[in-house]
């Protein structure tokens, strides 16, 4: 019964965490010991505690693992489907093209994450999750993705602000950023995000 469920509600090779399966009428004692016969049945594997994915049919012994991105991809990034959250600071800005830096820690933003700031390890890599100054939605992840990056924009970029505002001004293009969407976050931020903001010229870039 369980295994049909996660069939129906989870993709081989895709981070299923024990806090997320809902079965009515059935103990999250009862679903404990269920992960735990289908892990001996091979039938699943288990990454780290409360964390699971199903194998990868393959010919040899030990299925392969996922990986640590995987699995905090799917736990503050899009959890279930939904939109929770989004990359920030070097990880963004080598994303975006503005920095050719790559972070030993990615850094997100993510509606689950309780502290204001607290650093993550999952499997073996380390990972910066902080919380939101608004929950993310997926109407206003990209503007707050945008903003986050402002404010601390001489520490990612690598080449001129000529280069930057080429690379914001696609963003916004791609992602339909409106000025209105930046006025209803920007007084949210510490100044400094106004004085890149105008140095950027971005008041010609959203429509």
């Amino acid at each position: 019964m369980l295994y049909e469920y996660l069939l129906e509600n989870y993709h081989v090779a895709e981070p299923i965490f024990f806090s997320d399966i809902e079965m009515p009428g059935i103990t999250r004692s009862a679903i404990n010991q269920q992960m735990k016969k289908l892990c001996d049945e091979k039938k699943l594997e288990k990454y780290e505690n409360g964390i699971y994915f199903i194998p990868k049919k393959s010919r040899l012994k030990s299925a392969a693992s996922i990986s640590a991105d995987t699995v905090a991809r799917y736990k503050y990034v899009v959890r279930k489907g939904k939109i929770e959250g989004f990359y920030s600071g070097n990880t963004f800005a080598n994303q975006l093209g503005i920095s050719a830096q790559v972070p030993n820690k990615v850094e997100i933003v993510s509606n689950n994450m309780a502290a204001k700031v607290r650093e993550v390890l999952i499997g073996k890599r380390t990972f910066i999750v902080r919380k939101p100054v608004v929950p993310v939605t997926e109407e206003n992840v990209y503007v707050l993705q945008l903003l986050y990056l402002l404010k601390n924009l001489d520490v990612y970029l690598d080449d001129s602000y000529d280069v930057a505002r080429e690379k914001v001004s696609l963003f916004a293009a791609s992602y339909n950023i409106t000025r209105q969407d930046v006025d209803s976050y920007i007084r949210l931020f510490p100044v400094n995000v106004f004085r890149y903001y105008y140095e950027l010229r971005l008041d010609d870039v959203f429509a």
